[in-house]
């Protein structure tokens, strides 16, 4: 016969035995839940694992949009906040470009520069100074930096092993040497031309003297490419007088004697201004100033252009218009330029009475 249970006794609960309790379970299911997914320490002769796809692929980018409808080209670039570009194929350095540069009172903070120099000698030395008057620049009072700068060397040799003037002149090596300058002119074009970019101009490096409101003074024309008369001061010989005389003979109006040579020339030749050998009778800016006129907005239409001083709107870049290093209608370079821009639809502006002025070697 069993024997009858006495009473059951029930403990009191113990809370700390419980809470040791739940703290231990929580550690084993974290414990477990993370060993599996965790890899196993590589030791120093196993492989590493390649990644994967996804962790090869960088962050995206955000996508920009730009309505170049927005980006103004007006008769008052100042008012309107309008960005320009000033581009600049460089050789030699001269200090009196630079101050020349440094005096344009259209607001720097507006101003992009762009510079392309030649990997030779001259080159070198060129690039050197044009870096130490940046630096100066960039690095003196906020109102007379620049927007930004860049500075380009040629992917290519100069075809010419001197920049003497009286070489670069010489009439054998004129379709060579705008070759290469077309090239460079090309090159740095297209590698800093801008989004927001409404004016661009030309500068040859030994344009040394113009008026402080150049770019604003050729804007207000409202031109789609505008030049200036380009100029030389010199001392002249038989008087001891300072004087002045013509420089750029590339800015012309076309002429029927200079058509029927292109008409008897082969598809590699190209018509050059300014030489007796080759008389074009074309009718030339450089000799159409009027001292007693004096009206500096003068205008008269042009079929060439110089590009010692060029300023074009960047519509009429965008569209195509470059600086052709082979004939283009048997013209090369700056007058090929006006006669591409011309079949985009696009023409060309002179001022004979509005001067800027060249060094004089």
């Amino acid at each position: 016969m069993a024997r009858p249970m006495g009473p059951v006794r029930l403990r009191k609960t113990n809370y700390v035995t419980l809470f040791i309790g739940a703290v231990l379970c929580l550690f084993i299911i974290y414990f477990l839940s993370h060993t599996g997914s965790s890899p196993e320490p590589q030791t120093t002769s196993s492989k590493p694992r390649k990644p994967t796809k996804s962790s090869l692929i960088p962050e995206r980018p955000p996508v920009n949009r730009y309505n170049l409808n927005n980006v103004t080209i007006t008769p008052d670039p100042i008012g309107n906040q309008e960005k320009v570009l000033i581009l600049t194929p460089m050789a030699r350095f001269y200090p009196e470009y630079w101050e020349n540069l440094l005096q344009l009172n259209y607001p720097h903070n507006l101003i992009n520069l762009g510079f392309i120099l030649p990997k030779n000698k001259e080159g070198n030395a060129a690039t050197t100074a044009l870096q130490a008057a940046i630096t100066k620049t960039q690095t003196g009072p906020v109102d007379k930096r620049f927007k930004s700068v860049v500075i380009e060397r040629q992917d290519f040799d100069a075809p010419l092993t001197s920049q003497d003037e009286s070489e670069r002149h010489k009439m054998e090596n004129q379709k060579a040497r705008r070759s290469a300058m077309a090239r460079a002119r090309n090159s740095l074009l297209f590698t800093t031309l801008g989004i927001e970019t409404s004016w661009v101009l030309w500068l040859d490096a030994d344009i040394i003297e113009a008026p402080a409101t150049l770019i604003q003074d050729l804007a207000a024309h409202d031109k789609p490419i505008i030049v200036p008369n380009c100029y030389q001061r010199f001392n002249d010989p038989e008087t001891g007088k300072p004087d002045e005389r013509p420089y750029d003979f590339n800015n012309w109006q076309d002429s029927p004697t200079a058509q029927e040579i292109g008409q008897k020339m082969g598809p590699d030749d190209i018509i050059l201004e300014g030489y007796s050998e080759m008389a074009t009778y074309r009718a030339l800016m450089a000799y159409m100033t009027d001292p007693s006129q004096n009206d500096v907005n003068y205008e008269v239409p042009l079929d060439g252009v110089g590009g010692t001083t060029l300023l074009v709107r960047a519509d009429v870049h965008r569209d195509g218009a470059m600086f052709p290093p082979f004939p283009f209608y048997h013209l090369i370079e700056t007058e090929g330029f006006a006669k591409m821009a011309k079949r985009l639809g696009w023409h060309a502006t002179g001022l004979p009475n509005y001067k800027v002025y060249h060094y004089n070697e």
